[in-house]
């Protein structure tokens, strides 16, 4: 997979509809911690406006090893764990590379 410098990527997290503002503060949760780690340059949570259970956060990071070690993080686990049955479909990381 290719990955460069300040390429986006996409994680998808589509709740339950009974748990979607139990997913909403979940995901909140990640914005700070995620922001101040090694590599991360920009790191940003939205919500769909026509789906209040998909919520989508844009990232960009420095290097592949910097997405990886934020994905093994304490937050970003607690988050899996906590989530992991409020969830409609498994959350979907898509890697996104520029072509114009």
């Amino acid at each position: 997979m290719p990955f460069e410098k300040l390429q986006p990527v996409i994680a998808q997290v589509r709740a339950k509809i009974e748990f979607a503002e139990t997913v909403r503060r979940e995901c909140l949760t990640l914005v700070k911690p995620s922001r101040a780690e090694k590599g991360c340059l920009s790191y940003d949570l939205y919500q769909s406006a026509e789906d209040a259970t998909l919520f989508i956060f844009i990232e960009n990071w420095e290097s592949l090893e910097d997405l990886e070690r934020h994905l093994e993080s304490p937050h970003a686990l607690a988050f899996d764990e906590k989530t992991s049955r409020l969830l409609a479909e498994p959350e979907q990381i898509i890697y996104l590379e520029r072509l114009g």
